[in-house]
């Protein structure tokens, strides 16, 4: 019994993964029979045992690329670390998904690390967003770590390495450092004595000293000259919301000092910080420390969306966009609103993973995986925007019967044709042929205020003979008021078949238009457009 359910588990780490980690395995079996943990010693050889079976079963089996960590020993703790400025966007989801795939495939640890010590560019509501965001994403946190809580932590570095002449205050005014520095020549606070620096950082703790900063000693004459005495500590007097200090490490310190405590073991970063990587060696090597393995990929580019947390909090503070779930911005909350599944956000990052090569986001793959997961269910309904009056001569009242999904069994949906029906006005054209879908098919002869037709024929090879363009349509006598918010800003109006009854957050296919999640049902029906 115990070996079946090892079985089971193991396959279905080596179907998702490729291979099955024993680290893994037995984890996932420990945590669903709790009565065993005491039994571990006896249990982890028959994990083992099995694992090795059953990888020796699917070697070969899985396509694709594999993705793999590289340097992987004993342990793999990795961490997640969003500045919270606002809420998550597409562009986070790769580095929280990449992490959160590493740590389960190979039994780790994953911690979230909220980067929070420039304190204006702090939100107090983006903890529990950010939060949220990696819930809905199915992204498992093991540990949260915010950095605010830790800044005596980061003092107590900072003054060991004044202590070891690694680190001074600097009162230089920023442009001339700036012009020293790229002359590759020592600013003159450098080489004050260690007493000194002491004094001037309790003074700066104190809040007895603005505009100065500590420097950590690099190479003067390094070929980056950003790279030369860079900042790890400044005076903030902006109001932090969660405590209160006049000195913040800035981010190549206190990352470097909590990847260490926290003993991470591989760094997913994006080719952009490549000089960050480069900064953060010399705390490594002053401290005498072992670095993580850092995995630098290429950057994504993410078009036609805004990402930038500041300008959308600024939008929503001017009445530009209604939230940070308004459906032209490209957070996760707006995603989510639009009827993007999380498991679709999820398998594309894993498909773009961790290649070295600048790579550009496409939507359109992103929406195809989406499309696959969500025709399964979505229901179907006619949507006519921009609706015109047809009338159709010649043609009887009939009524229709029409499944509400081609393949699962949610019934029908009945629509009554009583001699008109309203069709999108932008479509219509003189003289041009037409099939009304599951209907028949007409001929316009005349469009304005009302569009006129003549009945021609049910037969729908007449309409692929005629090469008629096929349009929904909608009963004139019954229908639901209806608008659909697109992602470019644009809002549809127009009608829909009166059997049109979903619920919030319902995701359904307006036919020939493309799927919709609903977002409110009182009188006019609220939609966010997804994509086709």
């Amino acid at each position: 019994m115990i070996e079946e359910k090892i079985r089971e588990l193991a396959i279905k780490n080596a179907e998702k993964y490729g291979k099955a980690q024993v680290k893994a395995v037995l984890g996932m079996f420990l945590s669903q029979n709790k009565e065993y943990r005491e039994k571990v010693n006896e249990i982890k050889p028959i994990v083992e045992k099995i694992v090795e079976e059953v990888n020796k079963s699917f070697k070969g089996k899985r396509r694709g690329r594999e993705l793999e960590l590289p340097e992987v020993e004993d342990k793999v703790i990795l961490r997640f670390a969003p500045n919270p400025s606002g809420p998550l966007h597409i562009g986070h989801a790769r580095v929280a998904v990449l992490n959160d795939y590493f740590a389960k495939k190979y039994g780790g640890k994953f911690i979230l690390r909220f980067e929070d010590t420039d304190p204006k560019r702090v939100l107090s509501e983006a903890y529990d967003m950010i939060r949220e965001d990696l819930d809905w994403l199915n992204v498992k946190i093991d540990e949260e770590v915010i950095q605010s809580d830790r800044l005596k932590i980061y003092y107590k570095h900072g003054e060991e390495l004044i202590k070891m002449g690694k680190a001074y205050v600097c009162e230089c005014p920023p442009e001339e450092f700036r012009e020293l520095r790229n002359k590759g020549i020592a600013c003159p606070c450098r080489d004050r004595e260690v007493e000194e620096n002491l004094e001037l950082w309790e003074k700066m703790l104190n809040g007895e000293l603005e505009n100065v900063v500590v420097r950590l000693k690099t190479d003067i004459k390094h070929k980056n000259p950003s790279i030369r005495d860079f900042p790890i500590f400044r005076v903030e007097k902006e109001k932090h919301p969660r405590v209160e200090a006049f000195v913040y490490p800035l981010m190549n310190l206190s990352v470097a000092v909590d990847d260490h405590l926290l003993e991470i073991t591989h760094v997913l970063r994006g080719k952009d910080h490549l000089v960050n990587t480069e900064k953060q060696k010399y705390i490594y090597k002053y401290f005498n420390w072992e670095m993580p393995k850092f995995i630098h990929y290429g950057i994504l580019k993410i078009e036609d969306t805004v990402l930038s947390t500041s300008k959308i909090y600024e939008g929503i503070k001017e009445g530009i966009y209604e939230g940070w779930d308004d459906v032209r911005l490209g957070t996760l909350r707006a995603l989510r609103r639009r009827g993007i599944k999380p498991e679709a956000i999820y398998r594309i990052m894993l498909d773009i993973g961790i290649k070295q090569a600048d790579i550009t986001f496409s939507w359109k793959n992103l929406y195809a995986i989406n499309k696959e997961l969500i025709d399964k269910e979505a229901k179907r309904f006619f949507f006519v925007w921009n609706p015109v009056k047809m009338l159709v001569e010649g043609s009887e009242e009939r009524e229709v019967k029409i499944r509400l999904h081609p393949e699962v069994d949610y019934g029908y949906r009945v629509l009554k044709f009583k001699g008109s029906a309203y069709v999108v006005r932008d479509e219509m054209e003189e003289g041009r042929f037409y099939r009304l879908m599951e209907l028949f098919n007409v001929v316009v002869e005349e469009v304005g205020d009302i569009v006129k037709a003549k009945y021609h024929s049910d037969d729908f090879k007449e309409a692929r003979k005629n090469k008629a363009k096929i349009i929904h349509w909608i009963p004139t006598e019954e229908t639901k008021r209806v608008k659909v918010l697109m992602p470019d800003g644009e809002v549809k109006e127009g009608l829909a078949e009166i059997n049109f009854n979903p619920e919030v957050g319902e995701i359904i296919q307006f036919e020939r238009f493309g799927f919709c999640r609903v977002d409110d049902v009182g009188d006019v029906i609220t939609c966010c457009y997804a994509h086709r």
